[in-house]
Parts: structure tokens; C-alpha cells; sequence
């Protein structure tokens, strides 16, 4: 087990989703005839959802803390590194199955599939022991939702920490979503596989559970949002990048890190999308995941563009 220190509060704590992606350049997300294809350089990136969370919110200057299970191999070490070239409070425990790792198909539009390995079994928790003092400390916990912080959740709301998660790709139904969707204050997804059920999860998500507010990205067609005590889910348009678009992998995670920064800086929600959107874009013309991220000068000065644009 390894722990750091830290001599004040966190701002944010994030529990949960550090790994390593091979990211593959294909010409376009199908399989190709034949049986081999030459590709540009495989490359291999620290991701995954909560490493992207923990090190925005990092960047953007908030007091953060970093939590998870590692591996001890090759990629505990890339990722280990990382964090000590970032600065990044991190502290784990060491996993005898292994880091987590994902492999990324990403097309010449920048669009990616992945294929996530899930090597940490259904059962395995981050140990109380491990996280309380960590949760103890903190103004606000994301919980990445890889299972192993499935047990948090009875601790979190004991001590009243407000708390996010990001449900990715959810179908509005799966079991294993749903519990995280139930139990956070903050409910993050992607609206891909929902498939004209949009309004019906997220008033799901806030009616059934926790939630004060749930957002749903969808991409270029911008956000979906709703709170609690709204009665329609009210839509906010996207940002369009300020460079072409090259690789979409992390964007998810970029919105949601700007989004906490911006509540945690005590902004309406209006503002919190709109910083979500801002770094959102920002990550989408950037190769690679979490390659790099949006700093607060950054984001304000992309805020006052967009402000400005959309008149």
C-alpha cells in the first residue's frame, strides 16, 4: 500500500479508473478485408476515466487526490511516473491482477472504439482502511464507476460529501450503472446508446436517487441537463474546437473535470456546462488520451470566446 501525505483539504478526491490505453489509428472503425493491415505508431497513453478527472482537475488547479488499485508491472510504473512528472497527489494499492489496460480503435474523424480488458474481478474493493482518512478530507468525491468503488458510496453519504460519477456509454439500464447513477449527487453520461430515452433516464437518474443534476453529452449536438426540481431537461449547443478535430478519447472526462471546477468555484450551472464544453472541445484536438489538459487561464479565455460567439 502506498500513501502520501497532504497537509490541507482536498478539493476533490476521485476514486477509481487509472489504466493504460493502446491507442491504434485505423482508417475507419470496421474491420478491413484481409487479415493484417499496416497501421501509424501504436502508442501506449495513461487513461482511463478517472486518471482523466483527477489529472484535469489537477491542471486546473483544484486540490486534488487520486486513488486506486495498481498493478505492480510495466504500466503501474508508466503510470507512477506520470503522476510524479504532474505532481499529482496518488496514492494505491497494489493489485495482484494487474493495471487495468484498454485498447482504442480511433478513425481519420477522430472517433474511437474501445475495448477495455476489466482484469480487476467483480469483487474487488478498495479497502476502507485504505480510502476513509482520504474521503475524510475531502470537499468532494468522483467515483469512477470500475467497481472497486462500489462500497464507498455507504461512507460518503454518512460524512455528506457531495459526489459525482460518469456512467460513459450507458443504456439507461444496466444494473451495474445504475447503482452509481442512484447513489451520486452529480450523474454524468453520454446520450449515444439512449436512443431517444434521453429524458426518461435522466429523470430516472434525479427522481430515483441522489441526483441534484444529470447530464447527458452528445457531442457536436452539445448537452442535455437536468435538475432537480426542473420540469424540462433544458439543452445547451456545443463549443466548436479551435482546431481540428483529431482523437475524441478523453473528451468525456475533460468536460467533467472543468464542470467540477466551475461548481467548485460556486458557478450557476450554465457556466459549469459551458466550462465542460470549452475543455470537452479542447481535448477533442488533442491526439492520444490525456495527452494534455486545459489550464484555468485556458478555460476562462475559451469561456469569454464562447460567450462572445454565441452572442
Amino acid at each position: 500500500m502506498n500513501t502520501t501525505a497532504h497537509e490541507g483539504g482536498y478539493d476533490i478526491l476521485v476514486a477509481g479508473g487509472a489504466g493504460v490505453d493502446t491507442i491504434v489509428r485505423v482508417p475507419e472503425l470496421q474491420v478491413p478485408p484481409g487479415d493484417s493491415l499496416s497501421v501509424p505508431p501504436v502508442r501506449d497513453y495513461v487513461a482511463h476515466t478517472g486518471n482523466g478527472v483527477a489529472r484535469g482537475a489537477h491542471a486546473l488547479g483544484l486540490a486534488t487526490k487520486f486513488i486506486d488499485f495498481l498493478g505492480d508491472d510495466v504500466q503501474g510504473q508508466q503510470i507512477l511516473a506520470a503522476y510524479a512528472a504532474d505532481g499529482l497527489d496518488f496514492s494505491h494499492v497494489v493489485s495482484p491482477h494487474g493495471t487495468p489496460r484498454g485498447v482504442n480503435l480511433v478513425d481519420a474523424r477522430g472517433r474511437r472504439f474501445s475495448f477495455y480488458d476489466g482484469r480487476h474481478p467483480a469483487g474487488l474493493r478498495l479497502p476502507r482502511a485504505f480510502y476513509l482518512p482520504f474521503l475524510k478530507r475531502s470537499r468532494h468525491v468522483h467515483v469512477s464507476i470500475t467497481g472497486v468503488t462500489k462500497d464507498m458510496y455507504a461512507d460518503i453519504h454518512r460524512l455528506g460529501i457531495p459526489s459525482s460519477t460518469d456512467l460513459h456509454d450507458w443504456d439507461g439500464v444496466d444494473a451495474h450503472h445504475r447503482a452509481y447513477a442512484l447513489a451520486s449527487d452529480y450523474v454524468f453520461l453520454s446520450a449515444a446508446a439512449l436512443h431517444g430515452r434521453l429524458d426518461a433516464v435522466l429523470r430516472s437518474i434525479v427522481e430515483q436517487g441522489h441526483a441534484r443534476l444529470a447530464v447527458a453529452t452528445d457531442g457536436a449536438a452539445g448537452c442535455h441537463v437536468l435538475q432537480r426540481g426542473d420540469e424540462a431537461v433544458r439543452h445547451f449547443p456545443a463549443v466548436p474546437p479551435e482546431r481540428p478535430v483529431v482523437d475524441s478519447n478523453g473528451a468525456g472526462d475533460a468536460f467533467v473535470s472543468a464542470f467540477l471546477y466551475a461548481l467548485a468555484k460556486g458557478r450557476p450551472v450554465s457556466e459549469c456546462v459551458l466550462a465542460g464544453s470549452v475543455s470537452g472541445a479542447f481535448a477533442c484536438t488533442r491526439a492520444g488520451t490525456h495527452t494534455e489538459f486545459i489550464d484555468a487561464a485556458g478555460l476562462r479565455a475559451g469561456c469569454a470566446r464562447a460567450t462572445t460567439a454565441q452572442g
